[in-house]
């Protein structure tokens, strides 16, 4: 498990700030046909995410957090996700949902700016922050009403 070299490792925490401060796709979708909620009782993280699909196309997500009650690391990580998702064929965002809890566990880094996460790795009570909107993402495009816990989800 090797840390970013200390160049990258700040490059990846002004992304991790930045997606903080200015989340993008911060909104509730109305007409979404995917939704789900999202819950780390550890942290005190809580996200509500929005998926509108076109076919098999993620057309639009969005994800709120009621107020105080997302962490920055789950904030920007929420927001990065959807960033890279939207377009996305289902497929394609399951894939990177794969990689992304692969990287959290000490394997290969995500893609793009995803990659931004993989210092959090070193900070194991963390992991759950940045997993909680993927696993959010899955159980939406899974179709289960469910809310997603950490505590109860064995690979998180």
């Amino acid at each position: 498990m090797s840390s970013p070299p200390p160049d990258l490792s700040e490059l990846y925490q002004q992304v991790i700030l930045d997606h903080n401060r200015n989340p993008r796709n911060f909104k509730r979708i109305e007409s979404a046909k995917c939704k789900a909620e999202g819950n780390n009782p550890l942290c005190g993280d809580r996200i509500q995410l929005y998926v509108q699909l076109d076919d098999d196309t993620i057309s639009d997500v969005g994800f709120q957090m009621p107020q105080g009650s997302g962490c920055a690391i789950s904030k920007a990580s929420a927001s990065l996700m959807t960033e890279a998702v939207k377009g996305k064929r289902i497929g394609d965002a399951e894939e990177m949902f794969e990689a992304f809890r692969t990287m959290l566990a000490g394997g290969a880094n995500a893609p793009g700016k995803l990659a931004a996460f993989s210092g959090v790795r070193a900070f194991p009570s963390r992991i759950k922050c940045a997993n909680l909107a993927w696993h959010a993402l899955h159980a939406a495009l899974q179709g289960s009403a469910a809310p997603v816990t950490t505590e109860s989800a064995r690979d998180f």
